[in-house]
């Protein structure tokens, strides 16, 4: 099938170039001229681990292409993505304003009949709005024409950092119309993803459905499916939430959290998944989806106790971060601080709304010197401290540290040298924001050892 995918972030990209791979004919399309010419040569303007060999091998199959021009994509496909940004806006609410650009392009050069499927996370209500903003445009552009268009909403459920494993081996593929023409043209173009025929055994990522197992489908109307989006992520952020919030209350009664975590996970009711206590969430869907829901809540009457009560809890869990050091050093001012990590999350290099990054300002605020690394992040995100010491190397970060913050659990952080830190540091304190080290082989080593919840 012919697909063009309007806006090659995280998402767009991601989509297209697995579209491509199981078989389709993909124009991705995005107005950053300097984007569109690095993914032309197979260079990913994203870090996700294995994508930029997809995107290679699918510009050599010709099934992928890369253009800033949207008349060609939207005039050269059947079905057409919009998968652009829809940050928060100061009160929450989310701004629509890239995905009302975009739909009004599409009904200026729209040539035939089309699907057109909300990819970006939009509130609820966004499906109807979209098609009228297409329909006027066409009335504008082409008021002669009659073309039939339908709006599909197909959220996105991808993981930063196993977004291709994510998009080939999903949990679940949700499509909400009103037009059953759009959601039978839907199930034939995800036919290879729900039914596993495509050939997966080339793809080096690990298969994460049962042999045999179907991709389940949900079929809803519109605003069904957009809700199943926030509702999905705002209940992952409240289990992230509520294991902090426990982790605090262990760390006053001399509780385990990781033995607390392990007892209620295999509650088959509960399960393990999103219970590893921390310094809170951070990226570009949490914080957004939660404020978005609670926003539309607000805007309906409603008092979103839980949702507000989930934003507190992580953004209270940063500070508590920054209490611990408090409690350390005592005096912050002129000391030197080492943070490892600073993506929010390991295997991406994003850094929105990074609990990493709250961190390191509040310290460099209380007169701190913070010296960071971060295996992927190379260079200083913009809502980073300007005073902050960016390194490029894990253990000249760790030099002359009076404290070593641990932020972001990378793989390449289970394997350092604790003996060579411990020779490298003025002191021997380590705040473990993920609980990712071994605490017993540190207390013996000589460390101090700080952990969450523990």
């Amino acid at each position: 099938m012919k697909v063009c995918i309007i806006g090659v972030g995280y998402v767009g990209l991601v989509t297209g170039v697995c579209l491509a791979e199981i078989g389709h004919n993909v124009i991705c399309v995005d107005n950053v001229e300097a984007k569109i010419e690095k993914l032309k040569k197979a260079v990913s303007p994203i870090y996700e681990p294995g994508l930029e060999g997809f995107i290679e091998k699918n510009l050599k199959a010709q099934r992928l292409k890369f253009t800033t021009d949207i008349k060609y994509g939207v005039q050269n496909s059947e079905i057409i993505f919009i998968s652009v940004g829809t940050p928060s806006l100061s009160n929450g609410q989310a701004d629509l304003s890239y995905v009302e650009a975009v739909a009004a392009e599409v009904g200026k050069y729209i040539n035939g009949e089309k699907i057109i499927v909300n990819k970006s996370t939009v509130p609820i209500g966004s499906g109807d709005w979209v098609s009228m903003i297409v329909s006027e445009s066409i009335q504008k552009n082409n008021p002669d024409k009659n073309v039939k268009f339908s709006v599909v909403s197909n959220p996105e459920f991808l993981r930063e950092g196993s977004a291709i494993g994510d998009t080939f081996f999903p949990d679940r593929i949700v499509i909400g119309s009103s037009s059953k023409s759009a959601i039978d043209k839907m199930l034939e173009l995800y036919s290879p993803l729900i039914e596993q025929s495509f050939d997966w055994h080339s793809i080096d990522i690990p298969r994460l459905l049962p042999k045999g197992q179907k991709v389940p489908v949900v079929v809803s109307d519109l605003t069904s499916a957009e809700m199943i989006k926030y509702a999905a992520n705002s209940f992952l952020a409240t289990k992230i939430s509520y294991i902090n919030e426990i982790a605090n209350i262990c760390e006053k009664v001399g509780a385990d959290i990781l033995k607390v975590a392990e007892g209620m996970g295999l509650d088959s009711r509960i399960g393990p998944k999103f219970l590893s206590a921390g310094i809170g969430w951070g990226g570009s869907c949490f914080p957004k989806d939660v404020s978005a829901l609670a926003y539309i809540a607000n805007e309906y009457g409603m008092t979103p106790q839980i949702l507000n009560s989930i934003i507190n809890v992580n953004r209270e869990q940063r500070l508590k971060i920054v209490k611990k050091v408090q409690d350390e050093l005592k005096i912050v001012k002129g000391k030197t601080i080492s943070v490892l990590g600073i993506a929010f999350k390991p295997n991406t290099d994003d850094t929105r709304e990074a609990p990493s990054i709250s961190i390191m300002n509040s310290l460099i605020n209380l007169g701190a010197r913070i010296k960071a690394y971060d295996p992927v992040v190379k260079e200083k995100p913009q809502t980073l401290s300007e005073k902050v010491i960016l390194s490029q190397d894990v253990y000249d970060s760790i030099k002359g540290a009076d404290l070593l913050i641990l932020t972001t659990e990378w793989d390449e952080f289970k394997n350092l040298d604790f003996s060579k830190i411990k020779s490298i540091m003025n002191n021997n304190i380590i705040i473990d924001g993920r609980n990712l080290f071994d605490r017993e082989k540190l207390l013996k080593l000589g460390f101090k050892y700080i952990g969450i919840g523990r």
